[in-house]
Parts: structure tokens; sequence; C-alpha cells
């Protein structure tokens, strides 16, 4: 099947319900959150006469610039809804257990497919975010839905958001004439741009302590571990901290880079990050999974960190070795 039949399938279901609930995984990014309101601020205008909700357990105040998340509902009007999951890869990630309740559910997204839970699975791989993806949605049938300016500064969170500024792999002349859509929406992208980059003089604090302090890898991994009291110390959130992740993407020789954030449970939330190598196979031995160049994991004490950090290096002297002009 074809991506237009599928997304005709999906405009179909979205016109036959009348409640429609849009969910996403657990410990959302500016991609996941900026695609489940830009699809909500889309078919709120599209359908005024139908129930559109984006419901989520609590997120980073990160992204605390863009609108407001939905109160959640009973599990009866689950039981009557369309429910659309956003930027979710499998079932476990999902953030809301309420969808199970429902009689028809949509997953839409970008990452490497590893479980079709949904009645329809639309999985866009070529696309390098889910904002993307329902840009092209309501391109594609822009002749019936409409978009407001909320709806394109949500989604362009998004994009930018997921595509590293536009600097990773998969931007194309495509992906920036969608994102050039959005634009003539009229929001401020400055505006964007200055929540995304401004930070607190904590945040700068810890940043020059990751640079004195990360520790490297014979073959070319960079790493550093956040623990508990660095967060006490620095008076920081976890997401605030793991959010300086690309502090170590531009060190010569170094292709993998990877934080260590530590929970108040001890457990360690792991994002790594690559040039050129993929880092997702590994990602998924502990845990976790995503993209070729970007993903999580989980670890649960020094030991595993060890092994994680030793697993990666390999993966780059291997990649190394064949690729000699990687850098």
């Amino acid at each position: 099947m074809n991506h237009l039949e599928i997304k005709q399938q999906i405009l179909n279901k979205i016109e036959e319900y009348q409640t429609i609930i849009i969910i996403r995984h657990v410990r959302p990014d500016g991609d996941c959150v900026g695609s489940a309101l830009g699809l909500r601020e889309i078919l709120r205008a599209s359908y005024p006469e139908k129930r559109i909700l984006s419901v989520a357990r609590p997120r980073s105040a990160f992204f605390d610039f863009l609108d407001p998340d939905d109160a959640d509902v009973g599990v009866e009007t689950y039981r009557e809804a369309l429910v659309i999951v956003v930027d979710t890869a499998n079932r476990d990630r999902i953030d809301n257990d309420n969808y199970v309740h429902a009689p028809f559910l949509i997953k839409i997204d970008h990452h490497i497919p590893v479980e079709d839970y949904g009645h329809i699975n639309y999985v866009r791989e070529d696309m390098p975010a889910t904002a993307l993806i329902i840009a092209d949605f309501y391109k594609t049938f822009k002749d019936k839905l409409k978009i407001t300016t909320a709806a394109a500064r949500a989604l362009f969170t998004g994009v930018v958001t997921d595509t590293g500024r536009f600097k990773y792999p998969g931007v194309g002349a495509a992906i920036l004439n969608l994102t050039a859509m959005l634009l003539e929406c009229g929001f401020d992208m400055t505006e964007i741009y200055s929540y995304l980059y401004v930070k607190d003089k904590d945040d700068y604090k810890l940043q020059g302590y990751i640079l004195r302090k990360f520790k490297t890898t014979p073959h070319g991994v960079a790493y550093f571990i956040i623990t508990r009291r660095l967060l006490k110390k620095f008076a920081l959130a976890p997401d605030a901290a793991s959010a300086l992740i690309n502090v170590l993407d531009s060190i010569k020789g170094h292709i993998v880079w990877i934080f260590f954030i530590e929970n108040k449970e001890g457990v360690f939330r792991v994002r790594l990050r690559s040039r050129h190598v993929p880092i997702n196979e590994l990602a998924a031995r502990y845990e976790g999974g995503g993209h070729a160049q970007a993903a999580g994991a989980t670890v649960y004490n020094r030991r595993q960190i060890k092994k994680l950090v030793a697993e990666a290096d390999e993966l780059v002297r291997a990649y190394k070795e064949e690729h000699p002009e990687v850098f």
C-alpha cells in the first residue's frame, strides 16, 4: 500500500469519529510534543464540530512555550474515540494506558518499525521528524484540512528539534519545502529559537563542567555521567541536563557521544548520538531504541555503564576500520 492510500485511510477514520484523542510516548521530546499539538490544532480548525484532545502526562517545562495539553478523560470516552499515537515506535513507550479501550488505533511515526500496534500503522522512516509527517498529511489534503498559526508553530518546533536545526541526515529539498510551508503561516521563528537556545546560567555552569570533565575511549566515544549529586549541585532537572548532550557533538575523531543521567531511583537514562555510525541496535540491547544516529536506553548501575561504553567503542573501532575517511 502506498503512502497516499494510507493517508486516505487515516483521513477517512478522522472523518468517521466524533471524538479523537491524540497521545504520545513517555518523556516526550520536541517532535513528540509538537506533532501531537500540531495535529490537534489542524483537526480542531478543520472539524470544529468534533472533540479533539491531546492528552499526556506532564511534560518537561522546556516546552512550556507551546500550547498546553488537554486534561485526560474517562475510560468511557476512549471507548467511543479514535486514538492516534504519534512519534512512538512501540506499545511499551505509550504514556497512556487508556488507549487499549479505543475501538480504533492509528500509529503515526518515523522511527525504525519495531511493532505494528495500530489498526493503521503509518511509518515514514524517510521523514526525519514525525512533525513532518503531519505537515505532509495536511499538504496532501489541504483542500479539506485547515492549518493555523498555532499548529504550524508546534510542528516547526518538532521539525527543528528532531533534525538538530536541520543538520542531521535526511534533510533535503523536500523537507525544507515542507518547513517553508509551515513558515508561511506567520509565526515568529526567532521566538522559537530563543526558547530553544536561551539557557539559565546554571545550565552554562554545568556545560562548562562537562567540557572540563568528559571522558573518552581509545577509538572515539565521548561520554559523561550526570549523577544526582551533580543535578543538585547545578540546580537542574534531568530533562534540562540531558538537553546538553550535543555539547560533545563536534569533537574531532569522536563520532559517538553519550550521556548517562541518573534519576531519583538511581537508574540511568542514556542518550546516545553519533555521526555516521548507527547506534540504535546498541540502544536496543539496553531497553531502548530510536534512530540510527540518535537513540535512548536505560542502564541500572556503573557496571552496565562500563559495558555499554565498551560496546560503543567497539562499534566505532569497526566503523572507522571500514570508513577511514570519517572524522
